[in-house]
Protein backbone atom coordinates (compact mmCIF):
# COMPACT_ATOMS: atom_id res chain seq x y z
CA UNK A 1 0.00 0.00 0.00
CA UNK A 2 1.41 3.66 -1.17
CA UNK A 3 1.45 6.34 1.61
CA UNK A 4 -1.53 8.08 -0.71
CA UNK A 5 -3.76 4.99 -0.49
CA UNK A 6 -2.79 4.85 3.03
CA UNK A 7 -3.97 8.42 3.26
CA UNK A 8 -7.37 7.84 1.54
CA UNK A 9 -7.75 4.68 3.73
CA UNK A 10 -7.58 6.90 6.94
CA UNK A 11 -9.67 9.22 5.53
CA UNK A 12 -7.47 12.17 6.15
CA UNK A 13 -7.27 15.16 3.78
CA UNK A 14 -4.30 17.28 4.00
CA UNK A 15 -4.67 20.94 4.11
CA UNK A 16 -2.84 23.33 1.10
CA UNK A 17 1.07 23.55 2.17
CA UNK A 18 1.40 27.19 3.03
CA UNK A 19 4.13 29.71 2.12
CA UNK A 20 6.81 30.96 4.86
CA UNK A 21 5.63 33.97 5.66
CA UNK A 22 9.22 35.07 7.04
CA UNK A 23 12.34 35.07 5.95
CA UNK A 24 13.14 30.92 6.01
CA UNK A 25 12.03 27.89 3.36
CA UNK A 26 8.79 25.44 4.05
CA UNK A 27 11.39 22.53 2.94
CA UNK A 28 14.81 22.25 2.25
CA UNK A 29 16.65 19.09 0.56
CA UNK A 30 20.36 18.71 1.68
CA UNK A 31 21.70 15.56 0.26
CA UNK A 32 19.10 12.76 0.99
CA UNK A 33 17.61 14.86 3.75
CA UNK A 34 14.23 16.42 3.94
CA UNK A 35 13.99 19.31 6.79
CA UNK A 36 10.24 20.38 6.93
CA UNK A 37 10.08 24.35 8.83
CA UNK A 38 7.89 24.17 11.87
CA UNK A 39 4.30 24.20 10.99
CA UNK A 40 1.45 25.14 13.49
CA UNK A 41 -1.66 24.36 14.72
CA UNK A 42 -4.24 25.46 11.92
CA UNK A 43 -7.55 23.57 12.25
CA UNK A 44 -9.25 21.86 8.88
CA UNK A 45 -11.21 25.55 8.65
CA UNK A 46 -8.28 27.50 8.25
CA UNK A 47 -8.19 29.00 12.36
CA UNK A 48 -5.20 29.07 14.44
CA UNK A 49 -5.38 26.73 17.63
CA UNK A 50 -4.67 29.31 20.07
CA UNK A 51 -4.16 28.85 23.58
CA UNK A 52 -2.29 27.84 26.54
CA UNK A 53 -1.80 23.52 27.17
CA UNK A 54 -2.92 23.52 30.46
CA UNK A 55 -4.85 26.40 30.85
CA UNK A 56 -7.11 26.91 27.51
CA UNK A 57 -6.77 23.40 26.24
CA UNK A 58 -6.84 20.25 27.56
CA UNK A 59 -3.76 17.46 26.90
CA UNK A 60 -6.44 15.88 24.70
CA UNK A 61 -6.94 19.54 22.65
CA UNK A 62 -3.50 19.55 22.52
CA UNK A 63 -2.99 16.37 20.82
CA UNK A 64 -5.63 17.12 17.89
CA UNK A 65 -3.91 20.51 17.53
CA UNK A 66 -0.57 18.57 16.87
CA UNK A 67 -2.22 16.21 14.71
CA UNK A 68 -2.91 18.94 12.68
CA UNK A 69 0.72 19.89 13.15
CA UNK A 70 1.38 16.54 11.30
CA UNK A 71 -0.55 17.02 8.65
CA UNK A 72 0.55 19.95 7.36
CA UNK A 73 4.44 18.05 7.77
CA UNK A 74 2.70 15.60 5.65
CA UNK A 75 1.46 18.51 2.81
CA UNK A 76 4.94 20.26 2.97
CA UNK A 77 6.65 17.20 2.37
CA UNK A 78 4.43 16.13 -0.47
CA UNK A 79 5.09 19.57 -1.94
CA UNK A 80 8.89 19.43 -1.50
CA UNK A 81 8.49 15.85 -3.47
CA UNK A 82 6.67 17.26 -6.24
CA UNK A 83 3.35 15.86 -4.97
CA UNK A 84 5.33 12.46 -4.98
CA UNK A 85 5.28 11.08 -1.11
CA UNK A 86 7.02 7.75 -2.52
CA UNK A 87 10.39 9.74 -2.31
CA UNK A 88 10.21 8.95 1.32
CA UNK A 89 12.12 6.71 2.69
CA UNK A 90 11.80 7.33 6.41
CA UNK A 91 11.09 10.11 8.87
CA UNK A 92 13.95 10.43 10.89
CA UNK A 93 13.12 13.43 13.70
CA UNK A 94 10.14 15.42 14.69
CA UNK A 95 10.55 18.16 17.32
CA UNK A 96 7.77 20.00 18.99
CA UNK A 97 6.69 22.31 21.10
CA UNK A 98 4.07 23.31 23.20
CA UNK A 99 2.38 26.29 24.35
CA UNK A 100 2.35 25.33 27.81
CA UNK A 101 1.34 25.89 31.19
CA UNK A 102 4.49 25.76 33.56
CA UNK A 103 3.10 22.87 35.52
CA UNK A 104 2.43 21.52 32.75
CA UNK A 105 4.10 18.26 32.30
CA UNK A 106 2.37 16.47 29.38
CA UNK A 107 4.04 17.72 26.75
CA UNK A 108 5.12 13.90 25.44
CA UNK A 109 0.95 13.53 25.24
CA UNK A 110 0.34 16.21 23.29
CA UNK A 111 2.99 15.93 20.58
CA UNK A 112 1.90 12.51 20.22
CA UNK A 113 -0.99 13.68 18.06
CA UNK A 114 1.90 14.31 15.27
CA UNK A 115 4.08 11.52 15.83
CA UNK A 116 1.05 9.28 16.05
CA UNK A 117 -0.11 10.34 12.77
CA UNK A 118 2.85 10.02 11.19
CA UNK A 119 3.39 6.50 11.81
CA UNK A 120 0.07 6.03 11.11
CA UNK A 121 0.94 7.09 7.48
CA UNK A 122 4.31 6.43 6.98
CA UNK A 123 3.97 2.67 9.16
CA UNK A 124 7.17 1.65 10.01
CA UNK A 125 9.11 4.09 7.83
CA UNK A 126 7.53 7.10 9.84
CA UNK A 127 9.10 5.74 13.19
CA UNK A 128 11.12 8.64 14.56
CA UNK A 129 13.20 10.16 17.01
CA UNK A 130 11.45 12.78 19.25
CA UNK A 131 11.69 15.99 21.41
CA UNK A 132 8.54 17.27 23.01
CA UNK A 133 9.62 20.89 24.16
CA UNK A 134 7.63 23.03 26.58
CA UNK A 135 7.10 26.54 25.74
CA UNK A 136 6.39 30.20 27.70
CA UNK A 137 4.68 31.43 23.71
CA UNK A 138 4.62 30.28 20.29
CA UNK A 139 4.45 32.46 16.66
CA UNK A 140 0.75 34.05 16.73
CA UNK A 141 -0.16 32.25 20.25
CA UNK A 142 -0.80 28.64 19.04
CA UNK A 143 -0.77 26.14 21.07
CA UNK A 144 1.57 23.59 19.19
CA UNK A 145 4.46 23.94 16.61
CA UNK A 146 6.16 20.89 15.03
CA UNK A 147 9.28 20.33 12.57
CA UNK A 148 10.46 17.57 10.74
CA UNK A 149 13.48 15.44 9.57
CA UNK A 150 13.02 12.81 6.56
CA UNK A 151 15.41 10.53 4.39
CA UNK A 152 14.33 10.48 1.14
CA UNK A 153 15.27 7.45 -1.49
Amino acid sequence: MTFEDKLKELNLKLPDARDPVGSYLASKIVGKMLFISGQISIASNGDLIKGKVGRELKTEDGYEAAKRCGLNIISQVKKACNNDLSKIKSCIKLTGFVNSTEDFIEQPKVINGASDLIVSVFGDAGMHTRAAVSANSLPLGVSVEVDAIFELN
